[in-house]
């Protein structure tokens, strides 16, 4: 009589896929000055004026920028954030 033993730690086809990390996006509006935009890049993530002012050109340039990145819930926060400063940000799955 044989046994036949199951591998522990084999991935199964019912296991999800991992977290994929999501994105924090701002988009250009004709609203708010670049300086402000700027300003709150600085004040919210902390970013360096360098850094900052980089996001902020993107954002006038590109029409968009990708600000953060972290888990959906984190996303949320900081879409939730960026709206409280009276900026327009959505957030995606990064791919």
């Amino acid at each position: 009589m044989e046994i036949e033993r199951t591998e522990y730690g084999t991935k199964s086809a019912e296991e999800p896929a991992p977290d994929v990390p999501w994105v924090t996006i701002v988009h250009n509006d004709p609203v708010n000055l670049m300086s402000y935009v700027t300003y709150v890049f600085q004040t919210y993530f902390g970013y360096p004026k360098d850094k900052a002012k980089k996001l902020m050109l993107d954002v006038h340039h590109k029409g968009r920028a990708v600000v953060s990145q972290g888990s959906r819930e984190e996303m949320e926060r900081d879409v939730q954030a960026m709206h409280g400063y009276g900026l327009w940000a959505t957030l995606q799955q990064d791919r």
